[in-house]
């Protein structure tokens, strides 16, 4: 999907569950993919996220999730699981960190904040997160973890909540999990963005202001010019002004 400078970004396909209406904001249950992002770098292998996990029948009977082996889908891009150099989550809600236990021993990166939430209780299924041969990195904000790799914060859907931004020759293409659910909120948020830096005295007018998640400016600030979604195939493409925001707090 982004290839420069020795770095490749491939989608992998893990299944899918169903959303509740009450959760998908919609009169009916919504169908969203499970998705995970394979980077090859001259570094090494990257994964980010790894897929449903199991061992919750509460969660089972809610989400309807069907998997398909992580084992398989690396299997088709030519990786075995030991193959693998790191693992990036981008929260660890048990939709983005289920096969994290298939990588015991390989360094997991996670911002501090999120895996203290996970630990907490009550988060995510609990033997996803602390099971035999878990090896945590815990971030505090932004990090360059291989050349032109960047691990940025992007909070919203959780507070640890983060993204994977890996730069090529034509831009950056950034892996956002699940700061938005569907490519459309990543859309509606850039244009407010934009309508911001166009009139940041009066964007919005009467209608009042027109906020924006403030690390898309961060985003642009690498170039970003690709985004995709852990919930959602569509990908974003376009060009991200570079600019001071001004907008209102994040939502």
């Amino acid at each position: 999907m982004g290839r420069g400078n020795g770095a490749s970004v491939r989608r992998l396909d893990l299944g899918y569950f169903t959303r509740p209406a009450d959760e998908a904001g919609t009169p009916w249950p919504r169908v969203e993919p499970v998705l995970a992002y394979l980077v090859r770098h001259e570094a090494g292998l990257l994964l980010f996220d790894t897929g449903v996990g199991s061992g919750d029948p509460a969660a089972e009977d809610h989400y309807r999730p069907r998997r398909r082996d992580l084992r398989g889908a690396l299997a088709e891009a030519g990786v075995a699981p030991g193959d693998l150099d790191l693992v990036v989550n981008c929260h660890l809600h048990f939709d983005h960190c289920g096969g994290n236990p298939l990588l015991a021993g390989r360094p997991v990166l996670v911002q501090r904040r999120e895996l203290a939430a996970a630990r907490a209780g009550g988060y995510t299924i609990d033997a996803l997160v602390d099971f035999p041969g878990a090896r945590y990195e815990e971030l505090d904000g932004e990090a360059e973890v291989w050349p032109g790799v960047h691990v940025l914060p992007t909070p919203g859907h959780t507070d640890g909540h983060q993204s994977l931004a890996v730069a090529g020759p034509a831009g950056v293409t950034v892996l956002a999990g699940q700061a938005f659910d569907l490519a459309s909120g990543f859309a509606s948020d850039e244009m407010a963005r934009r309508a911001v830096l166009d009139d940041p005295d009066g964007a919005g007018g009467r209608l009042g202001p027109v906020p924006y998640r403030p690390w898309l400016d961060r985003l642009a600030a690498l170039g970003a010019g690709r985004v995709v979604f852990a919930h959602d195939r569509s990908v974003w493409e376009g060009a991200m002004p570079v600019g001071g925001g001004t907008s209102g707090a994040p939502r």
